[in-house]
């Protein structure tokens, strides 16, 4: 892992984790052309969820978003798998669909998000920047607070 993105992970004190195996009939992505469809990424951090619940109930707004940056940091791990190993590869994030686990009449999904969205923009810089979706959900796989997917492109 060395390059531009591996360097900016370095600076910014981030080690990226072991890409999590699929726990279902899916694969963790799927490259298409130049573009990587990345499966939705749960909050998890040594292969522990580490965020679960739902917003505006027993989780709070600012785990929510540490939940978000633990799911794109999972993306990344995918994509990097998907890019052979070479960070650099990636070309741009596309587009994040994100789902917050989270009671009726809670509203801050998009808050929550800008967890994912800021660390993508940090460790990718201008090509982190992507359209996505944030949306809320009544429950997610393992009572996690978010999953995350992702649509990379590579050079």
């Amino acid at each position: 892992m060395s390059g531009t993105i591996a360097a900016r992970l370095k600076d910014l004190g981030i080690e990226l984790p072991q890409p999590a195996a699929a726990v279902a009939n899916y694969v963790p992505f799927v490259v298409s052309g130049s573009l990587v469809f990345v499966s939705g990424q749960l909050p998890l951090e040594n292969g522990k969820l580490m965020v679960a619940g739902k917003l505006g109930d027993s989780v709070t707004l600012e785990d929510g978003v540490r939940a978000a940056r633990l799911c794109a940091l999972n993306l990344l791990a995918q994509a990097r798998a998907a890019a052979g190993g070479d960070l650099d590869r990636i070309r741009r994030l596309v587009r994040l669909t994100a789902f917050v686990a989270s009671v009726p009449g809670f509203t801050d999904q998009p808050k929550v998000v800008n967890g994912a969205s800021d660390l993508m923009v940090q460790v990718l810089g201008e090509a982190g920047r992507h359209a996505r979706v944030a949306v809320g959900a009544p429950a997610l796989p393992l009572d996690a607070a978010v999953e995350i997917d992702g649509i990379f492109e590579l050079a």
